[in-house]
């Protein structure tokens, strides 16, 4: 029998007897001596023997399921040969295998290789480089390797550290440590005294990333029982799919989907692998609302999406995105369509169930914190603007202006979208307005009465001034709309003077004290102000006003009635104003 590559120990045999065993791995044959093997492994004694039995020439063994293969066989040889080997974070995982595979124990002389290989590892897990390094190599002896406990041993070692305050230790990583840093000194041979760089929670996050996904996932579990915080186990897993998952990287835009993010990872994983690491990835993203970026929630939906990733899991990354999309940034949500037999642009119908989702939890959160109902209808004051619904609203509301446009864009999708937000969850609906103004202008063949409703959205009460002037002139709305917004319009006027003149009332009975004087508190001064002097200031500022408001009035007046005059339909005034038509 012939084999392509050989292996001899000549020198190695002070009486230069000839090779009388031969064993082979893979394609590698070792041509070797039966006493320096028989002395140290109580496998290859054990083999030997057995095969004396049957036949007394020439022996030849086959170890293929040896692990580490000829190469770790290699160096276990040179040991058995009395050759001293070097044991590296590389090579230790394999040669520990091997040895126990072959009994290398203390039963076949005292610090045989099994007592050195182990001896080498307690050093390593004092290392967190090397135990990253030590770890990786297991993939390459995974069962054996576990089934000796050193994968265990490596990732409690890893997540002990990670748990570890960075502030108090200083594990040896990855990270290169400019020695010439300000703030330490450099001695002639490279040394540096300076102090250790602290470093950031999130130092682990990168040299993690290159572990399989089994081998992370396991890391993760661990670390996360040690009690490390959700946001970190978050942010090292969002770490680890975009370097693994390339979609991860790319930009939100509908513009930008062909391009990816200069310096991201190119994967050549197949899409069935992306796929199942992404469903991995969510499951083990920690439940706990805000710890977990919205924006990262919404590419790895996106990303869901376009690997066609189980119901279930994009179910997940929606209810997630929808219990803080107050949190969200607009061009996030404008999630390209995916299919094939898609109408419109943008992903509506996600959109839509993240906004019902979020709807619900917000409005749940509202009721169970305030025992006070809020009409609709009702103005919010400047404390409320914040609020996650309100942001919600503003947010919906420059995502219909943004998708508005789309001239494939049914209004049922439209109208279902923009009706999910309540009343009260606007301030001011100028927002609104604008979307629905878009809307027209793009879809100029609505009927009547697809833009009475269009327009019932929103509450002409709570546009604003700018808003009001141009919603007035504007002739894609409806008359009745317009009529309501002159109407409100007029009435904010009329409560404005009515509001000058009772200030007016209560400036000219101000004026009658006990003395006939208006009592006026000293400036810094130390001297008394005319009261006489700042009456006739306030009395003089308010009628200018009046005059002003009454102007605007009479003006928005005669426009009402040129206007009535053109669409010759009187008939057309509601009985009752309302902001929202039923």
């Amino acid at each position: 029998m012939v084999f392509p590559h050989a292996f001899f120990f000549p020198r190695l045999c002070t009486a230069g007897l000839p090779s009388d065993v031969t064993i082979e791995i893979g394609e590698m044959s070792f041509h070797l001596h039966k006493f320096p093997l028989l002395s140290r492994s109580g496998l290859l004694e054990k083999l030997v023997e057995e095969f004396s039995r049957e036949d007394e020439s020439h022996c030849v063994l086959q170890l293929h399921d040896i692990p580490g293969g000829a190469k770790a066989f290699e160096l276990i040889t040179k040991f058995c040969y009395g050759v001293k080997i070097e044991l590296t974070v590389f090579n230790i995982v394999s040669i520990r295998c091997a040895a126990e595979y072959l009994r290398m124990n203390a039963d076949y002389g005292d610090g045989n290789l099994i007592a050195q290989a182990e001896g080498f590892l307690d050093e390593l897990f004092g290392n967190w480089e090397d135990s990253i390094k030590a770890l990786e190599t297991c993939e390459e002896v995974l069962p054996h390797a576990e089934e000796l406990h050193i994968v265990s041993r490596c990732i409690n070692s890893l997540a002990m550290k990670a748990c570890a305050d960075p502030s108090l230790c200083s594990w040896p990583t990855s990270e290169p440590i400019n020695i010439q840093s300000p703030g330490g000194i450099v001695l002639w041979n490279g040394i540096s005294t300076s102090k250790p760089q602290s470093l950031s929670n999130d130092w682990w996050y990168e040299d993690v990333s290159f572990l399989s996904l089994p081998l992370y996932k396991r890391l993760i579990l661990a670390i996360e029982s040690r009690g490390m915080k959700p946001e970190s186990i978050a942010g090292s897993l969002i770490f680890y799919a975009k370097r693994h998952l390339p979609l991860m990287n790319w930009q939100s835009s509908f513009k930008d989907t062909n391009h990816v993010n200069p310096g991201s990872t190119i994967s050549t994983t197949s899409e069935a692998d992306q796929r199942a690491l992404l469903e991995d990835i969510v499951g083990l993203l920690p439940l706990q609302k805000g710890v977990t970026s919205t924006k990262y929630l919404l590419r790895l939906l996106r990303t869901a999406m376009i690997l066609h990733a189980s119901p279930s899991c994009r179910e997940n990354l929606e209810k997630r995105v929808g219990a803080q999309l107050d949190q969200a940034a607009l061009e996030d949500l404008l999630i390209p369509n995916m299919g094939y037999s898609v109408e419109t642009l943008y992903d509506i119908d996600c959109i839509q169930r993240i906004l019902d989702h979020s709807m619900s939890v917000y409005q749940a959160a509202t009721a169970a914190s305030s025992p006070c109902i809020i009409e609709e209808g009702q103005l919010m004051d400047g404390s409320h603007l914040l609020m996650p619904m309100t942001m919600v609203a503003n947010l919906v509301d420059r995502y219909l202006a943004e998708v508005a446009p789309d001239v494939n864009l049914k209004f049922p999708k439209f109208q279902s979208l923009a009706a999910v937000i309540p009343d009260y969850a606007r301030p001011f609906d100028d927002g609104i307005y604008h979307a629905i103004d878009i809307y027209l202008k793009e879809h100029p063949w609505l009927t009547d009465s697809e833009r009475e409703q269009i327009c019932r959205l929103m509450n002409c009460q709570k546009l604003s001034l700018e808003a009001s002037t141009h919603a007035a002139q504007n002739e894609r709305l409806p008359l009745r709309v317009i009529v309501q917004v002159l109407f409100f319009e007029q009435l904010r006027l009329r409560t404005s003077i009515s509001g000058w003149f009772f200030v007016s009332d209560n400036l000219e009975n101000s004026q009658n004290g006990a003395n006939g004087n208006l009592v006026v508190p000293k400036n810094d001064g130390s001297h008394q102000v005319d009261p006489s002097q700042d009456r006739v200031v306030g009395v003089n500022d308010m009628r200018e006003r009046v005059s002003e408001l009454e102007k605007e009035c009479s003006s928005m007046k005669q426009e009402m009635q040129k206007l009535m005059k053109t669409k010759r339909s009187w008939n057309l005034f509601p009985r009752k104003f309302s902001c929202r038509q039923k």
